[in-house]
């Protein structure tokens, strides 16, 4: 006789959760230890009450913005390389479709993120509720059917008992290194509180074991083949490097043939950036090093990336007529990517099986002093970016990126997603140990680095964290500062003010495009436009209304003098950071695809057109 306990959906839920575990190379840890959650009547009275009882040791953290309390999920389960997740519960409606970005954001970058979000009554008897969409062509139909596009894996739980697929089905994507991404399992706020007598089977210590499958004679043959047929190639180092924690046996592969080494966001910190065979960033946000290494490789040895189009350039980067690619990825979708060979397989076990091999056929790249010259200049012109002269007001946002990053120990971490920061922190950021570079590049979602970064921090309580961002990205989403100094969580919030969106101007001018709506002006009452001076905004004041300790940065000595008062805090610290505008790093021998106007008036505009017809040409076509 199986032995039962009779609770309520939302209470099975709990208790489930806090019985999951994840194994990889013989270590195993809790996936959940804790639950994010903004109340409302659509989960308050259901999965509040399960909380509330405090029967489990799941710990509840309040966060202040759906989306907000989702993007410190993901922070926190990139820092954790996948291994340990907070989901995210949320109310009905509004509440519910706050998470969808958030979602998008894991998705993209293949990172677990569980929602919860409440939903109307399977019932229907109370319809329409309040905050309930109706839609007439599909009464089945609900706003949490807006998560379908942006989800991994999506389900809806009618009946309580429906909950035991449902949670088991989302366990086996959360855990799935090849097919992670968001999971949103809608919970209807009546169904929360219906009982079910459930087999105890199903709260059992669980342990999701990550495989480290290896490959096929086959695989190794034809991948040793493509690779002992090359001369100059190049290794392209992704996020898929930090998730099967491959950084050394990578790094021993490039050494033991002479392979330079280029990095995307996602993979940046695998590798220290002083070894002498990391050419750092490629591609659109790449530095000149391995832009031009990239240029005329023959072959493309791409580890862990999906080859998005900033680090391929649009597919323009790699223009050697003869380059093959070569993809080792666990994800065949990913793997396919460029037309390359694709070896499915994860990248630790991967790498060190195609060393073995390639050792035996005594192979090494014709490589001479390139990889050594195109470092000692990048890496002399990255100095030269980080010393900027102050020649006006404020600062170049250069000078200032320097002098954190030189301020920064070892182990802190930087936090990045959008606006020109990326940019300038793909180039020129100089990370310390391994894995300090906390970069969300697949969706660049504004909004996303301080509250990633309080992901970070719940993470790595012992390391400080710098969120980097520009002051768009803050006036997009700023409220977990607040559960940051609730939860007693100390990061630090260096945002850069340059009064608009910085890198959407410099795209706009560099297409023929005069500056329009990317500057942050007043409107001008005698023209009607928005062309009147700067709306300036005080972000320490604002930050200072959260009860974090704030500074006004207008100078190289006020800066540093900052960051050491920091230094001595045990609070959120937020740095208002006046920088000059236009001031970020330029792109190094790349292009990127945007739609340019065909039909213009603008001389530059039709000369930008003409340039991207080139690149088309030059480009591949997958």
């Amino acid at each position: 006789m199986v032995k039962r306990t009779r609770m309520t959906m939302a209470q099975a839920l709990i208790k489930f959760l806090e019985n999951q575990y994840i194994a990889l190379d013989g270590f195993e840890e809790r996936f959940v230890e804790s639950v994010l959650g903004v109340f409302g009547h659509g989960c308050v009275v259901g999965l509040g009450e399960a909380l509330e009882k405090r029967v489990n040791d799941i710990r509840f953290i309040q966060g202040h913005n759906e989306q907000g309390m989702a993007h410190i999920a993901i922070g926190f389960a990139k820092q954790n390389n996948r291994r340990k997740i907070i989901p995210c519960i949320s109310s009905i409606g509004p509440g519910a479709l706050n998470m969808v970005t958030a979602c998008g954001t894991a998705t993209a970058n293949r990172i677990p993120l569980l929602v919860l979000p409440g939903d109307t009554f399977a019932t229907r008897q109370p319809d329409p509720v309040l905050q309930q969409v109706e839609f007439p062509e599909s009464y089945s139909t609900t706003v949490n059917d807006a998560f379908r596009s942006v989800c991994r894996y999506w389900d809806r739980v009618n009946r309580p008992e429906q909950l035991m697929t449902a949670m088991i089905h989302a366990m086996r994507v959360l855990t799935d290194p090849a097919n992670t991404g968001a999971v949103c399992v809608a919970l209807p706020q009546d169904v929360q509180g219906e009982a079910y007598d459930y087999p105890d089977y199903f709260f059992q210590k669980r342990v999701w074991h990550i495989e480290r499958v290896p490959l096929t004679e086959s695989q190794i043959e034809r991948t040793v083949d493509l690779i002992t047929a090359s001369e100059k190639p190049l290794i392209v180092c992704g996020g898929g490097v930090r998730y099967s924690e491959s950084g050394i046996e990578l790094l021993r592969f490039a050494e033991d043939f002479n392979i330079p080494i280029s990095e995307t966001q996602a993979g940046k910190s695998c590798i220290r950036w002083d070894h002498p065979l990391n050419l750092g960033g490629v591609g659109v946000t790449g530095g000149k090093a391995a832009n031009m290494i990239a240029k005329d490789a023959d072959l493309i040895i791409g580890v862990g990336t999906r080859f998005s189009d900033f680090t391929t350039s649009s597919k323009w980067g790699f223009r050697n007529p003869n380059v093959k690619i070569l993809s080792i990825n666990i994800c065949s979708f990913d793997a396919i990517k460029m037309d390359a060979l694709p070896v499915i397989g994860d990248a630790r076990i991967s790498l060190h099986e195609i060393r073995k091999a390639l050792k035996k056929r005594k192979y090494t790249t014709k490589y001479k002093d390139e990889i050594a010259l195109a470092k000692q200049e990048w890496e002399s012109q990255v100095d030269e970016f980080y010393s900027a002269e102050v020649t006006g007001t404020y600062m170049p946002q250069t000078r200032a990126l320097g002098e954190i990053n030189h301020f920064m120990r070892s182990k802190d971490v930087a936090v990045g997603s959008a606006g020109s920061l990326p940019g300038d922190m793909q180039r020129l950021f100089r990370p310390g140990q391994i894995n300090t570079y906390h970069m969300e590049y697949g969706f660049s979602c504004m909004g996303y680095e301080i509250n990633a970064a309080v992901g970070v921090k719940m993470a790595d309580p012992n390391r400080e964290v710098y969120a980097f961002l520009g002051d768009g990205s803050f006036l997009m989403l700023h409220s977990e500062i607040y559960t940051a100094i609730q939860e007693g969580i100390k990061i630090n919030v260096m945002i850069f003010d340059n009064s608009g969106w910085g890198c959407i101007e410099d795209l706009q001018n560099s297409k023929g495009i005069n500056t329009f709506g990317t500057v942050f002006n007043k409107r001008n009452p005698k023209s009607g436009e928005l062309d009147g001076p700067i709306a300036e905004i005080n972000f320490a004041k604002i930050a200072e209304g959260y009860s974090a300790k704030a500074y006004t940065i207008t100078s190289v000595r006020e800066l540093r003098r900052a960051l050491k008062n920091a230094k001595q805090q045990t609070k959120t610290c937020v740095f208002d950071i006046k920088v000059m505008p236009k001031s970020m790093t330029p792109g190094f021998e790349s292009w990127w695809r945007v739609g340019v106007a065909e039909v213009t008036k603008s001389k530059a505009g039709k000369e930008a057109y003409a340039d991207m017809q080139k690149h088309i040409a030059e480009a591949r076509d997958y």
